[in-house]
């Protein structure tokens, strides 16, 4: 019963921090200028968060990959609007890469 309780114990608190990550990462995103050009669920100058979590699901590098483009920029995967480098550390373009890949 003690290890029963203990188990369920660690398992609501593992459950509650995924919860705090994920608005963690979308104050960073509220914070950047990614609302700019990106949206939750539809196409603005790029593509939606959505769109590009479809894209990128089961990729493996995926998170590095995004991140990569979060930081320095890139062109031509989505056409030919160039995404801009943006003012993110390396850990905040992870983040934020790791909450995309996230979405649903």
């Amino acid at each position: 019963m003690k290890n029963t309780l203990i188990s369920l114990l660690v398992l609501g608190a593992a459950l509650s921090v995924q919860p705090a990550a994920a608005q963690d990462a979308q104050a960073l995103f509220k914070s950047k200028p990614c609302g700019a050009c990106h949206a939750l669920d539809s196409k603005l100058v790029g593509p939606s968060l959505k769109d590009v979590a479809a894209k990128n699901a089961g990729v493996s590098g995926a998170v590095d990959t995004l991140a990569g483009h979060i930081k320095n920029g890139t062109q031509g995967n989505w056409g030919p609007i160039p995404m801009p480098a943006n003012p993110v550390t390396e850990e905040e373009a992870k983040t934020l890469a790791s909450w995309v890949l996230t979405l649903k």
